[in-house]
């Protein structure tokens, strides 16, 4: 605990200085490394996601249902045709593009959307080639068993062995009643989950539910909200997780296969609007901890590992979007890894950081999707000496 509220006391003043500094100059000023906000892509609608191919286009996906590319630092007035149906409402709508790790031999990219089913819609994946700015031969290889109009989830990664991992939110169900039977802590269904694939969508033999009666084979944890960022860690290989508490209690999570993340019977939120309890308890035997955790809520959003040479003092380094807070978490990690030691809030007020992206080049790359009609873009913090 003490801990805790010193790394709390640490970060507010952090937050203040940074606040100030930004305020007198258009540098930001941060721990090891001072750096600008550079505008790479503006006049976007919600972008989502940012990806890169080989030969250095950027691919981002629009929420409407679009998705673009940006090359030789230019967004091509047209969109790539072929993407699928999206259901566009609410908090849905196409989410995150994914190249294949051997996308210059097979061409695939993995889109993941908000599909419409029936009068709702649900998490889906979908695999196509890009050839000549086009997208063909689409095929779903995914749809969550789940239902609802918000909290999908919908991240994507890779790991080193090519099995692919999406994140698939609990919808939203309300938190009433015997939490114990919310569908987040149902194995039958992909409420609150984080499923492993195939790069064809199909169930590798050593999931962890695999032959368990009642269980659906693709989980690979459950228990979680809201799951918005997902990294792996390049020196370790574990997968990491952020996801939104409710009012408060946002989690940073090391994902461990056919652990429960205790989703909504233990957590560090409360009830929106009359902050009335959630949980009977913050932890509890058998439910995993979160690694590190915010209250209030950021809205946590984006997530990535940092490994460039751009800004070496931060290599190793998790950092975060967020979304209500508007701001980038820095979180230095102990020596394994594996504990979060310092954090640093590194901007402010740059608007709704939906996504937050490592690029080829080693700058960090930030998709900017506001609210209300305001202007979205894509922009990449650059050092200042």
């Amino acid at each position: 605990m003490l801990r805790y509220l010193l790394k709390l006391a640490s970060a507010s003043l952090l937050m203040a200085v940074a606040a100030t500094a930004v305020a007198q100059s258009d540098t930001y000023y941060a721990a090891h490394h001072n750096y600008k906000v550079v505008t790479v892509a503006d006049d976007m609608v919600h972008p989502w996601s940012m990806a890169w191919l080989p030969n250095g286009d950027m691919l981002v996906t629009e929420k409407p249902g679009r998705l673009r590319i940006i090359r030789d630092g230019k967004l091509l007035p047209e969109a790539i045709p072929g993407t699928p149906e999206v259901y566009y409402q609410g908090q849905g709508g196409l989410f995150e593009v994914l190249p294949h790790p051997d996308f210059n031999e097979n061409r695939w990219i993995y889109l993941s959307f908000s599909k419409p089913v029936g009068d709702g819609s649900t998490t889906a994946i979908v695999r196509g080639r890009l050839e000549n700015d086009r997208l063909t031969n689409v095929v779903e290889i995914f749809a969550a068993q789940a239902s609802g109009n918000s909290h999908y989830g919908g991240k994507m990664i890779f790991d080193d062995d090519g099995y692919l991992f999406l994140t698939a939110g609990d919808r939203q169900v309300p938190s009433t009643g015997d939490l114990t039977a919310h569908p987040a802590q149902d194995l039958s269904n992909h409420h609150g989950v984080i499923v492993r694939l195939n790069d064809d969508g199909s169930v590798p033999d050593d999931n962890p539910f695999v032959g368990q009666d009642g269980a659906l084979p693709e989980i690979w944890s459950y228990g979680h909200r809201s799951p918005q960022g997902l990294a792996i860690h390049p020196e370790t290989g574990d997968l990491w997780m952020t996801e939104h508490g409710p009012q408060g209690g946002d989690e940073l999570n090391l994902i461990v296969p056919g652990a429960n993340y205790g989703w909504p019977v233990v957590g560090y939120g409360v009830n929106y609007v009359s902050s009335t309890p959630i949980h009977g308890r913050q932890t509890l035997t058998g439910m995993e901890r979160p690694v590190n955790f915010w209250v209030p809520s950021i809205a946590t959003s984006g997530l990535m590992v940092y490994t460039g040479d751009k800004f070496p003092m931060w290599y190793g380094n998790i950092i975060a979007g967020s979304l209500v807070g508007e701001q980038l978490a820095r979180l230095q990690m102990s020596d394994d890894y594996r504990e979060v030691i310092v954090e640093e809030t590194l901007a402010y007020n740059m608007g709704r950081l939906r996504d937050v992206r490592q690029g080829p080049d080693g700058y960090i790359y930030i998709a900017i999707s506001d609210r209300a009609g305001a202007p979205s873009k894509v922009v990449r913090l650059e050092p200042v000496d």
